[in-house]
């Protein structure tokens, strides 16, 4: 399986969610620099209820997306979330690794 069919993978499951009724966004891995567990392009489906599907991190900093994919659902608001060494969330998420990851989260309408 290649990259880009597990990315739509995850937009067919985040739509089959949709389609059931649960609120849901969508995480991508828009740029990486250095050290980075999933290269751009790699997607996370988020529901209000908690479902994941899909991986933006390999799990170091799927609790934070996770957290901001819900605001973005309650809002309406897409966010770009920077993660990096420089930044003190670096440790408490997981990336001491030294690499950097922006993702962007926008909720389904």
């Amino acid at each position: 399986m290649t990259h880009n069919d597990n990315a739509e993978d995850i937009l067919a499951i985040a739509a089959t969610w949709k389609a059931a009724g649960e609120d849901v966004a969508i995480a991508t891995v828009v740029e990486t620099w250095g050290s980075s567990p999933r290269p751009a392009g790699s997607r996370l489906a988020i529901t209000k209820s908690g479902k994941l599907a899909g991986s933006v991190s390999g799990g170091c900093i799927e609790g934070a997306v996770a957290d901001a994919a819900r605001q973005s659902m309650a809002s309406g608001a897409p966010q770009l979330l920077d993660f990096g060494i420089s930044d003190e969330r670096a440790w408490e998420v997981g990336l001491s690794c030294g690499g950097k990851v922006k993702v962007f989260v926008e909720p389904l309408s």
